[in-house]
């Protein structure tokens, strides 16, 4: 089963949802060095970054389930201003006090630990995108005949 499932049946499994994704993304980060031998480097590539930017996927689907959540957590926190306030209120003043609510706060906060997640997430599929080219250029000049050349 997916974190996507996994955390849209229950969001209170967000704290190791994120612990997962660190866990992984530690992980990705040794596959973006070469080292070794280039062919098997080259060969495990292709199926590297497609699990990898499967991964991100996962990422960007759970983080817009939480804006959807984000959302709809905002539009009945404002009703309960706009409806059962002792005052009236304008749309403005309501808005202003639905951004000051513990709820909605505690949610923009994990969404924005998941957005530096995907963030990071980013970052590892442009390593990988470098690695792809660094690799091109060190098959070219070993064709070039500069076979002595070497990667530390």
């Amino acid at each position: 089963m997916s974190w996507y499932t996994k955390v849209s049946q229950d969001i209170s499994l967000i704290p190791d949802c994120i612990k997962y994704f660190d866990q992984e993304f530690e992980a990705a980060r040794k596959e973006i060095y070469i080292f070794g031998n280039l062919e098997k480097s080259a060969a495990s590539l292709p199926g590297v970054v497609e699990q990898r930017f499967n991964q991100l996927q996962e990422i960007e689907a759970i983080l817009e389930y939480l804006n959807i959540e984000n959302r709809r957590l905002r539009s009945k926190t404002f009703k309960k201003f706009l409806e059962n306030y002792n005052r009236a209120l304008t749309s403005r003043d309501a808005d202003k006090y639905v951004d000051g609510e513990s709820d909605v706060v505690d949610m923009e906060k994990i969404i924005n630990e998941f957005a530096l997640l995907r963030n990071k997430w980013l970052g590892i599929t442009k390593g990988l995108d470098q690695k792809q080219w660094q690799l091109t250029n060190i098959v070219k000049l070993r064709v070039a005949g500069m076979e002595d050349a070497t990667i530390r």
